[in-house]
């Protein structure tokens, strides 16, 4: 058997860079290598004007290309068919959001018109989301809680408590939209990685268990307030608890026929998605179907059924939101601004990738951002891509985002003149509504023995981010589980294993070596296998570990005869 020797030099990296790498940029020359660079970007050509368009407007590069042969009806249909469903969801998530129906609606128009002009993700509908709805209604319910005695308070009163609690919706709507701008400005799209998929599942499977909750008391029309701060779930359970025997019988038979209709409708439209060319839009039918019977039975006077009351017609005056409140809605807001950016990107990249095409998260920064900046001026509160309506949207054919032209033309006609007429809507149906939109986010369980198979550790951050935020809060139960997934990182970089490789027999393949494996050191020579980075957190670890794997002792005589030195050369797999 031939054997091969090699002979080389031991450098450190400063006497390589010395003898054969390129000299380094000195401190003087820094300044022209950044006014070069700037020169560089502020060049202007044609060619680079039409780039930056299409970069920033992205329907500018797919809008000239569009084929209306092949994707005209299907996006046609698609738009037609989420727009149905954003009106009754739009409604029910306002309600969630602690505001008028009517901003639900409004909240449902801009953002899908927005998007279509500045968003990359072709299958994505935007609008208003349950988490994110969740996470403003608490902020809300905070700063302008309703008074005890609000059902003997006046019109003008009301009014004007309304007035303030959409204010507050507005301000965090247009705040999450200017930091979404300055991520954009400055880059920050990677900042959504920290959220990795298991917090993002985990936080929105305990958020929908919270969305539940929360609308207890709509379906049992019960008059409690939201309740705040830590253990929300079993405040508001207790409180339930203690009011039930107040129970409105009728509200409580509407939650039950509806939730009976709604349940088998959405097990009908999931399992045969691919043989219905639309879902049946089983929401806007008990909209329909429970406002005619409210309306035909006078539910509300006698009964004492809640209903949604009047909804005006046409769009509100653009106007700045009360920037005074900015301040105190900003801890919030932050974490909002997070929460639906990962969201809205996971979204877009799951459906890019199963249509075979990329998004630029960046861009989606810059889309999201001016959505929620221009719907604020309109009094809409915070929007983000929505599970299910986006779900609805591919299923239902999209192709391009000129769907989202379709969904605002249907939201458009209900705002300008179908509106007024879901005046006796009982609040009961979009309790219902809202509790089987989230029927996604709890299938999401199903995912956890095949998380465990894969990697225990993301078992671990999925288990610790949900009961997080079940028990303790939305807020906090996210940050919790950031932390605890970004520690989990830290401690696998900083525990990482060592092992000692081996040639296969009669091949070039290396494996640890471990106890009955048929892979053989090479004699004289010892190839280690470290499994993450070398850093300050584990420079000590990593020491040890090749100490020991190659015999060596890290404890030297003051005046030990060291002899001639030994020189080893150890290769290291780095990943």
């Amino acid at each position: 058997m031939s054997s091969l020797a090699l002979y080389r030099g031991i450098y450190t990296e400063e006497r390589f860079q010395q003898v054969y790498g390129a000299p380094q940029t000195p401190e003087s020359d820094l300044a022209g290598m950044l006014k070069d660079r700037l020169a560089r970007g502020c060049h202007c050509s044609r060619a680079a004007a039409l780039h930056f368009l299409q970069g920033r407007l992205p329907i500018a590069r797919w809008l000239p290309r569009y084929r209306p042969r092949k994707w005209l009806l299907g996006d046609v249909v698609a738009g037609l068919t989420v727009g149905i469903v954003h009106i009754p969801q739009g409604m029910a998530f306002a309600l969630l959001t602690s505001v008028a129906p009517v901003y639900g609606l409004y909240t449902s128009f801009f953002p899908a018109l927005l998007y279509m002009l500045f968003g990359t993700g072709r299958h994505v509908s935007t609008g208003t989301f349950a988490v994110v709805s969740l996470m403003t209604g608490s902020v809300v319910e905070r700063l302008v809680p309703i008074p005890l005695q609000s059902n003997g308070t006046d019109p003008a009163e009301a009014a004007l408590l309304e007035g303030q609690r959409i204010g507050v919706a507005a301000a965090m709507a247009f705040l999450m939209g200017f930091l979404m701008t300055g991520m954009f400005t400055f880059h920050l799209g990677f900042l959504s990685t920290y959220l990795s998929e298991p917090v993002v599942k985990a936080f929105t499977s305990g958020a929908a268990l919270h969305v539940v909750v929360s609308q207890l008391q709509s379906l049992l029309g019960l008059p409690l307030p939201r309740p705040d701060g830590w253990f929300t779930i079993f405040k508001m359970l207790a409180s339930v608890v203690e009011a039930f025997p107040l129970t409105n019988i009728a509200e409580l038979l509407i939650s039950g026929l509806c939730l009976a209709v709604l349940v088998p409708i959405k097990e009908i439209n999931n399992r045969y998605r691919s043989r219905m060319w639309v879902p049946i839009p089983g929401e806007i039918i008990m909209v329909l179907l429970a406002t005619g019977i409210c309306f035909a039975s006078s539910l509300n006077t006698h009964y004492n059924v809640q209903i949604v009351g009047h909804l005006p017609a046409g769009f509100p005056q653009p106007q700045l939101p009360a920037l005074r409140l900015l301040p105190q809605v900003l801890g919030d807001t932050v974490a909002l601004t997070f929460v639906a950016y990962a969201v809205s990107v996971s979204l877009a990249m799951i459906y890019a990738e199963k249509h075979h095409y990329t998004i630029d998260p960046n861009q989606e920064l810059l889309a999201h951002g001016l959505s929620n900046l221009v719907s604020s001026m309109f009094t809409c509160f915070p929007s983000s891509a929505t599970l299910a309506t986006t779900n609805i949207l591919d299923s239902a054919g999209g192709y391009t985002q000129l769907s989202g032209l379709f969904t605002s033309a249907v939201v458009l006609v209900v705002l300008m003149w179908i509106g007024p007429l879901f005046y006796y809507l009982p609040k009961a149906v979009l309790a219902c509504i809202n509790v089987t939109s989230l029927r996604q986010m709890f299938l999401q369980f199903q995912d956890l023995p095949e998380l465990w198979r894969i990697s225990r550790v993301d078992f671990a951050v999925w288990v610790v981010t949900w009961l997080s935020v079940v028990v303790i809060n939305v807020d906090l139960g996210l940050a919790v589980g950031v932390v605890f997934s970004m520690m989990t990182v830290v401690c696998r970089t900083q525990r990482a294993e060592c092992l000692v490789l081996g040639r296969a027999a009669d091949t070039e393949i290396y494996r640890p070596i471990k106890e009955n494996s048929k892979c053989f050191e090479i004699p004289g020579v010892k190839i280690l296998s470290y499994q993450a980075p070398i850093y300050y957190g584990n420079r000590s670890f990593f020491r040890d570990a090749v100490s020991r794997l190659v015999g060596l002792s890290q404890e030297r005589e003051p005046y030990e005869d060291r002899g001639p030195e030994i020189k080893m050369h150890i290769s290291t797999v780095v990943s």
